[in-house]
């Protein structure tokens, strides 16, 4: 939310909105966290049932009620939350937090790993419950599975406006209708109902062994999606997703897991889908349908989510420029990033195809998302410190019942590791990898071409004194370097012997802070005659146009006209340092690489194409 505008209001629209966008991972969890549990189970016993709903129910409150909607929710960066704002708001462009870096970064980069998996295991698991309507339909899971993801990929380069509209309701139907379905579920078995007690879920664990540790891998599974309620604070505001979750989403995941622990206890057959075991027999048809239109509309959250961290990591300088589109006028974040869409829709559906159940899928799951929380954490534990200002032991008490939540949960997870859980690690480390290539290859990019800077006093006095020719116009060189001549003017009058008669020199920078209010946005000097040099800041939710920053530099009198600008871009060829020094070598054909195959800046910025000299030059790092 831009600062200029005022918070968000509290509204029923709003907190319907958010049921579809904030609240489908968590809220799609019933198909498949209490089969999964049970698997894990080895028996159906009333303390082990009594323990594993109280486990659910308090994971339930402990991360999402207290952690998020409690604590992360109220260290907001100008509105905007998730683990890239926070990394942001602690103040990374101007200290080196190097750790700090390492923990955000990675936390992101596990979020696509997640985003990967969400849509897989959700959309298997919803039609997974056609073979409880005709058992023969089981061979037609998996082609179904994939046919809906591929669809749900495929669509992305439309836009998701008008569908978006209906996610909500729909989103609040699936809600009441599970939370229905567990009421009849609790009436069949009412006595479930003292799980609601931590009595039973410290009971459990007390007595459950090594058993119950790994089973809290399983528990872990109804929380995936908590983190949605931080990261998209700045859709919704944080008032509109809070009352969602308390008033609706919280009390109908509570009910629906209660109703599928009675009816085990009341001898209901455990074989299969045990969330559809809930539903009666007229109902399964319809069920498979909302179940699978819930999935799509989580699934479709997920891939959201990804594109606009997409967006923030490239503005913050951590990610290659790629080609992000608005799909639509109603919202910032109805965007489409092409390369995130096809990679993801390659990796969901090779995991859909690898596992081929979503019971297979859940020794995948819950890694990731684990990992994330515990540095999650770690990050709110530096904010309490750096931002609340709280004393050392306030903040170590809170963080560390979080670390011992968050890091018993990772443990269990990590038992699935080499059941499928090292997927999403490997996705993780190859997008941290990317990340932080990129951001090495552009500091010593940066590096080398502030070596050989040229005062601008020097070089006017030098081209005075050469008599270079002055030509008619005004020329626009967009360059890294802010104190110095811009290296790639030196390099257009070292080879033309000519500059324009007006020059304007433009830098552009990125802020900690989401959006930067236009009457903050620009600073202007004239450090020479007929010499400007504009610097431009951007918050990391916005992306910068030139063509409309030219109208904001001729409304402050610099004599602009934007339709006769000639724009100067240096593309850059990236090669070894023949010194031996810089990058490794393997570092540095990495970023070319990256380099090379990003989105041409004078695109990403918006620059009219027929107003642009693109000038080649090689530098070596």
């Amino acid at each position: 939310m831009p600062q200029n505008q005022q918070p968000q209001p509290l509204s029923l629209a709003l907190a319907v909105g958010a049921l579809g966008v904030v609240f489908g991972d968590i809220g799609t969890s019933p198909l498949y966290t209490f089969k999964t549990v049970l698997d894990l189970t080895g028996g159906n016993n009333a303390p082990t049932i009594l323990g594993v709903v109280s486990l659910l129910v308090w994971t339930l409150i402990i991360i999402t009620s207290v952690k998020y909607a409690g604590f992360a929710m109220r260290i907001d960066n100008d509105g905007e939350g998730g683990i890239l704002a926070l990394m942001a708001l602690l103040g990374v462009k101007r200290y080196k937090r190097p750790l700090i870096v390492a923990v955000g970064l990675f936390g992101a980069a596990l979020i696509y790993g997640d985003g990967a998996i969400t849509p897989a295991i959700s959309v298997l698991s919803a039609l997974e419950g056609l073979t409880l309507v005709e058992r023969s339909l089981q061979p037609y899971v998996l082609p179904l599975s994939v046919a809906v993801l591929l669809a749900l990929f495929l669509v992305q380069p439309l836009g998701t406006a008008r569908i978006g509209r209906a996610f909500g309701p729909v989103m609040a139907l699936w809600f009441v209708t599970i939370a229905v379905l567990g009421v009849l579920g609790v009436a069949r078995h009412p006595a479930v109902l003292w799980a609601l007690s931590p009595r039973y879920a410290f009971e459990y664990l007390r007595h459950g062994g090594h058993a119950a540790f790994a089973v809290l891998g399983g528990v872990f599974l109804c929380v995936t999606g908590a983190e949605a309620l931080y990261a998209d604070m700045g859709h919704f505001g944080a008032r509109p997703i809070k009352l969602s979750w308390g008033a609706l989403v919280f009390p109908s995941l509570v009910l629906n897991y209660a109703g599928q622990g009675a009816i085990v206890l009341a001898g209901v057959p455990t074989e299969g889908n045990i969330f559809y075991r809930l539903s009666p027999g007229e109902w399964l048809v319809p069920m498979v349908l909302l179940s699978t239109v819930a999935t799509i509309i989580a699934s479709q959250s997920i891939i959201t989510g990804a594109f606009s961290m997409t967006r923030q990591a490239i503005q913050l300088g951590w990610m290659p420029r790629l080609k992000v589109l608005q799909t639509s006028g109603e919202g910032y974040g109805q965007i489409y990033v092409g390369t995130v869409n096809w990679l993801l829709m390659l990796a969901t559906v090779a995991l859909a195809l690898a596992f081929r159940k979503s019971d297979n899928l859940a020794g995948a799951y819950g890694i990731a998302v684990s990992a994330t929380m515990l540095l999650t954490t770690a990050l709110l534990y530096s904010a309490m410190r750096d931002i609340w200002r709280w004393g050392l032991a306030a903040s170590l008490a809170v963080a560390a019942v979080f670390f011992a939540v968050d890091g018993s949960f990772f443990a269990s997870n990590m038992l699935k590791l080499l059941e499928g859980g090292y997927v999403p690690l490997l996705l993780a480390a190859a997008v941290y990898a990317v990340m932080f290539i990129w951001h090495r290859g552009l500091v010593a990019t940066a590096k080398r071409v502030h070596e050989n800077a040229v005062p601008v006093a020097d070089f006017f006095a030098r081209i005075a004194r050469e008599r270079v020719a002055r030509v008619p116009g005004t020329a626009v060189f967009l360059t890294r370097v802010k104190d110095a001549t811009p290296p790639v003017m030196l390099w257009y009058v070292r080879h033309s012997h000519a500059l324009h008669e007006k020059v304007i020199a433009v830098t552009l920078d990125t802020a900690s802070v989401p959006w930067v209010a236009p009457g903050e946005r620009i600073q202007l000097a004239q450090p020479a005659p007929d010499f400007w040099v504009a610097s431009a800041c951007y918050g990391f939710m916005e992306r910068p146009d030139i063509p409309e920053l030219m109208r904001q530099l001729a409304a402050l009198g610099c004599g602009v006209v934007p339709e006769k600008l000639t724009y100067f871009v240096g593309s850059e060829r990236i090669v070894p340092r023949e010194d031996g020094g810089g990058l490794p070598r393997w570092m540095e054909a990495i970023f070319s690489f990256l380099l090379r195959n990003s989105m041409h800046m004078p695109d990403y910025l918006n620059v009219p194409r027929d107003q642009l000299i693109d000038l080649g030059r090689q530098i070596s790092i």
